[in-house]
Parts: C-alpha cells; sequence; structure tokens
C-alpha cells in the first residue's frame, strides 16, 4: 500500500509540475508574445506599403497578380477601406456587413447577437474585415482561367448588382459579370438565418469555342489573434480534406515551414478557426482539389487557407453551376451539427474542438445544453451534470470507499506489523500481502475510480473552455461568465478595499470554497504518517487553490461541486459499512498541540 501510495504522490507532484509550468511559465510567456504582436500591428497600422495585400504574388492558387482597382493604403482605417468601394449590405439578425463588389468579396462581418464583454452595450464582435485594414480577413471565391478563356473573376473584378440591392435573409443577390469574350458569370449568394453563406455561380459560354477554368476559394487573414491559444485548443488552420481527413495546423507551423498540402481529394472543407468563431469554405464536392494552408511573405504577411479545383469544360452554346458553402460566424454547437446534416459536410463537427476523448466532451455537452435548456442557467447545468457522472460512477465510487473503508479496519494490525518486522521491508511487504489475502482486501482497488475519473475531469473542462455556450453564460451573484476566472479576489476583500489585486493574488470566492471543499475530502482519511507525505497531504488544497484561481469558474464550480459529493458519499460508505467517520478527529488533531517526543 506504501507503494501505492508513493506512486500516486508522484502523480500528483507531476500535475502539479505541470500546472505550475503553465501558470509560472507559459501564461506570462503567452502574455508577453500577445504584446508583441500588439505592437507589431500597431506599427502595421502606421507604416504604408506598396500594396494592400489583397492580391499579391501566392495569394491565389494559381491565379496572376493583378492590382485592386481603387484600393486604399495598407493602414486605412475599416469605415476609409469600406467607404472606398461599391458595395451590397448585408443585413439578417445575425448578421451586418457588406459585400466587396470588387472580387465579390465578403470582408466587412459583424456577429449581431455577441458582444466583446458580458456588458450588452460593448461593441460587437467583427469577424471579416477589409484587407487593407491592420485587421484584414476575408473569404473569396474566384476562377483561374487562360488565354482562351478571357478573363475570369478574380480578386480585381468588379461585379455588377441591382441598384439597391440587399442580402437578408429572405432576398439573395444576383451579380454578374460578363468578360471580353462573351462569357456570363452569374453569381446568386443567399444567407440563412445564421452564419452559411450559398454562392452558386452559373457559367454560360456564349462563344463558338469550348472553355476551361478552375475556381478557387481562400480565407485570408492579416495577422494572428491578440491572445496566443493554449495547448487544450487548437487555433489556426482547419479542415476535413476528403480521404486525407481532418486537418489541423497552426499558424507557427506554416511560418517556419513550407505550406501543408495534404493532397488531391474529393469532399470536405476547410478554412481558419479561432477558438469560438471560424470562416470555412465547403467546395463543390465532386470535383477534385488540392488544399494549401500558407504563410505569405511577400508583400504583406499573410495567412490563407485555400482550394483549387481541377479545370472544368464548358462546351460552346452550354451552362455550368457551380455551388460553394461559406460559414462565417459563432461555433454553436447545435448549429454546427446541423449544418453537417442539412447539408452533407463531412465531419464538420469537428470544427469544434472536442479534443481526445470526443466520445466522452460531445456527449457530456449533449448532457449539459439539455440542463440547460430545462433550468436556462449553464451554472446549474453544470452541477446537475456532476450528480449524473457521480451517479454513473457510484458503483465503482463504492468499491473504492469500501476497499477505503476495509484499509482503516485493518489499520490496527498493520500498526503491530510495523513494529514487529522494523526496517525489514520485504518481511513487511510479504507479511501485508498475507494480511490483505486473508481479508480478502485489494489494496489498488481503490485508486481505480480516480483513473477513470481523469478522463471525465478533462473532458468536462474542453466542455467548459471550448464551447461558445459558456463564452458570457452567468451563473447567480457575482460569476457572470462561466468561460472566464472568478473575478473576485480575496486580498481586496473581495472588492470592499478600492483597489485592483494582481492578477497571481486573484483568488476568488469560487476557489476558495473549492479550496475548503478539498480540504475537508483530503480530512476524511487520516493524515499519512510519513511526514513527506502529510506535508503534502495539508498543503496541496492550497497549492490547488492558487492554481485553479485563474481556471474558468464553471470548472472551479464543479470541482466545488464533485468535491462535496465526495464527501457526503465517501461519509455514506464508511458509515455503511460501520467505519468511523474521523474528519472532525481529523481537523481537530491538525490544531491541536503534538506531545513532545520523549527524551
Amino acid at each position: 500500500m506504501d507503494k501505492n501510495r508513493n506512486y500516486f504522490i508522484a502523480i500528483g507532484l507531476s500535475v502539479l509540475i505541470l500546472i505550475a509550468w503553465q501558470f509560472l511559465y507559459i501564461n506570462p510567456k503567452m502574455e508577453r508574445e500577445r504584446i508583441a504582436q500588439e505592437a507589431v500591428q500597431a506599427q502595421q497600422a502606421q507604416t504604408p506599403a506598396d500594396a494592400t495585400g489583397a492580391a499579391i504574388p501566392g495569394a491565389v492558387p494559381g491565379a496572376a497578380t493583378t492590382a485592386v482597382p481603387g484600393a486604399v493604403p495598407q493602414g486605412a482605417s475599416r469605415d476609409e477601406a469600406i467607404a472606398r468601394s461599391a458595395r451590397v449590405v448585408i443585413d439578417t439578425q445575425a448578421l451586418s456587413g457588406s459585400i466587396n463588389l470588387t472580387g465579390a468579396r465578403l470582408d466587412d462581418l459583424k456577429l449581431r447577437e455577441y458582444h466583446e464583454t458580458v456588458d450588452d452595450k460593448s461593441p460587437i464582435i467583427t469577424l471579416f474585415s477589409p484587407a487593407e485594414t491592420p485587421e484584414g480577413y476575408f473569404t473569396e471565391i474566384g476562377y483561374v482561367g487562360d488565354a482562351s478563356t478571357g478573363a475570369v473573376p478574380g480578386p480585381s473584378t468588379v461585379w455588377t448588382a441591382p441598384e439597391g440591392a440587399k442580402l437578408t435573409t429572405a432576398t439573395p443577390v444576383t451579380l454578374t459579370f460578363t468578360n471580353e469574350k462573351g462569357v456570363v458569370f452569374t453569381r446568386v449568394i443567399s444567407i440563412d438565418e445564421h452564419f452559411m453563406f450559398k454562392i452558386d455561380d452559373t457559367i454560360q459560354n456564349t462563344t463558338g469555342e469550348p472553355i476551361a477554368l478552375s475556381t478557387y476559394g481562400r480565407v485570408t487573414r492579416f495577422n494572428k489573434p491578440a491572445t496566443p491559444s493554449v495547448y487544450v485548443l487548437h487555433e489556426g488552420f482547419i479542415g476535413v480534406i476528403g480521404e486525407h481527413g481532418l486537418e489541423e495546423v497552426s499558424y507557427s507551423k506554416v511560418e517556419d515551414n513550407a505550406p501543408a498540402q495534404p493532397g488531391k481529394t474529393t469532399g470536405g472543407w476547410l478554412g481558419i478557426t479561432d477558438k469560438y468563431w471560424a470562416a470555412t469554405i465547403v467546395p463543390p464536392q465532386a470535383t477534385p482539389y488540392e488544399t494549401r494552408f500558407a504563410h505569405f511573405t511577400d508583400g504583406r504577411p499573410r495567412y490563407q487557407a485555400d482550394y483549387k479545383q481541377d479545370a472544368i469544360t464548358v462546351a460552346p452554346g452550354q451552362t455550368t453551376t457551380l455551388n460553394n458553402l461559406v460559414f462565417a460566424g459563432a461555433k454553436q454547437v447545435p448549429l454546427v451539427d446541423g449544418y453537417e446534416a442539412s447539408y452533407n459536410i463531412p465531419k464538420f463537427d469537428l470544427l469544434i474542438d472536442w479534443g481526445w476523448f470526443y466520445f466522452i466532451t460531445k456527449p457530456m455537452f449533449k448532457l449539459m445544453d439539455f440542463f440547460f435548456r430545462f433550468f436556462g442557467n449553464f451554472g446549474v447545468a453544470i452541477l446537475l451534470t456532476t450528480i449524473v457522472v457521480k451517479a454513473l460512477f457510484f458503483p465503482l465510487a463504492s468499491k473504492q470507499y469500501a476497499s477505503m473503508a476495509n484499509m482503516k479496519k485493518i489499520q490496527p494490525k498493520m500498526e503491530e506489523m510495523k513494529k514487529k518486522f522494523g526496517d525489514d521491508r520485504m518481511g513487511m511487504q510479504q507479511a501485508m500481502m498475507a494480511l490483505y489475502k486473508e481479508e480478502k482486501i485489494n489494496p489498488i482497488a481503490g485508486c481505480w475510480p480516480i483513473l477513470l475519473q481523469i478522463p471525465v475531469f478533462f473532458a468536462l473542462y474542453k466542455v467548459i473552455y471550448v464551447t461558445i455556450e459558456m463564452r458570457h453564460a452567468p451563473f447567480f451573484g457575482w460569476i457572470q461568465d462561466l468561460s472566464a476566472p472568478d473575478p473576485t479576489s480575496l486580498f481586496n476583500l473581495f472588492g470592499l478595499l478600492p483597489y485592483s489585486v494582481p492578477h497571481a493574488l486573484m483568488i476568488g470566492v469560487w476557489p476558495l470554497i473549492m479550496g475548503v471543499t478539498m480540504f475537508l475530502q483530503m480530512r476524511m482519511n487520516p493524515t499519512p504518517p510519513d511526514p513527506t507525505q502529510a506535508m503534502l497531504f495539508t498543503w496541496m488544497p492550497v497549492v490547488f487553490t492558487f492554481m485553479l484561481s485563474s481556471f474558468p469558474a464553471g470548472l472551479v464550480i464543479y470541482w466545488a461541486w464533485n468535491n462535496t459529493l465526495s464527501v457526503i458519499q465517501q461519509a455514506f460508505i464508511m458509515k455503511r459499512h460501520g467505519v468511523k467517520i474521523e474528519l472532525f478527529d481529523n481537523i481537530k488533531s491538525l490544531f491541536s498541540r503534538k506531545p513532545k517526543p520523549a527524551e
């Protein structure tokens, strides 16, 4: 048993080291990187450039470089950039913005239902901005042709729209372009009530010769998120590339290496994802295409996910239709799942980073979402989900605590054996194993429930951290965002004293509650006789209180509630097995004066 105890103490210490590494080194490093990134962006905003970055070498798969008519200098304000080009207004309940008729580009998009902070008066989230702005981010669908095709729609093409056209859920927009050879391109853009654009292109060959051309699509952005991602979440390039499956490529990988090119395939989707938002393109699913995730440094540095399909031929007098989908918005779980089903998009649910424990994480969210829809509070949903999980693990927990109860029963015999064998560790081990066999005790039976619950804990952490449903979701009282840390601090008396507290000392109410419940749970068992183990036993709740203070409040609430249920559960099982509950005796002994050793 001592060997098993030392083993789990080693695991605990390893976890503490990893957490300390995260919060004492990684987080400060990420903060420095964020500040440096903001400084670079500010410098870019003040420095004019020769090109806007809208159409520069490598920007379009296989296309020639062209200038952007009427482009404003890089570093222009968002309003200036929008005002300098002809546009079609986008106006739905979920989205506001406009379509740039130069390139038929989606480069002005705001999410009306989401604000930057919990304050409903704060600005709404801006997803897309024109390429000329420091935060440039857009999606574009175009074509690559040859000399026989004539001009084809690309980054600099100015499309024609009906006067007064407006894109709403009820009114699609029709754009047209006719090249010098008489090839007519008609684009119909429609939008649902959420975040899915349909782009239906019709190519009419009115010439006397066949024409060949390829369609391309790209998602381009000129900066990375201001806050670097953490190791539990992927942000950057993403796609399910046909038979190649899920591809997740970080910004740093394409910065340091050549573009990532999974290979030619059919079916799938690709784009760029942030923690809560994403922009993706679903190409025509029947025609083979090549995909590329790249970082370009020619002209203005930028990141780009793009595809180029194999050339298609349109016979003289014939018409061909191509269909693309563009998702640009919030990664709501039911919405993403619904798009996967309704549009038959392969594995579109992987747009949300469910992690390695997908088979646990997603069902757990479904359960929490069920409780949320019933009670209207995700904090309450977390509490109820914890009860369900505890109920599912009750048989294992019962064995765990029963094993602990039996171990307590034989404690007097073990103390006698320690006196008898002294420093003879081998003899002590053999005698202990014989005692376990005689009493029908499995010393590691109490360990398996702990190991099995570790994936559940990480799955819940993942749900709270990555799902947008937790973003700005209130609990009760001062917790107005379950995805953010508890905003109170012990060191300014929870806001009573008029000064701000350093980030490292933001020890809120819920982390303190978690620490107390963890302390009580550990005191359900006697203090280990070994001084080192006893010190860990005593200080671990304090260490975890500090460590978890910067975790999302929803996770801390879960942990505190789980500890409370564990104390109740353990007390019930111990009482049923006739074992004394030593909680209060253990707490009393902690504060009682220790007798001096005899000289």
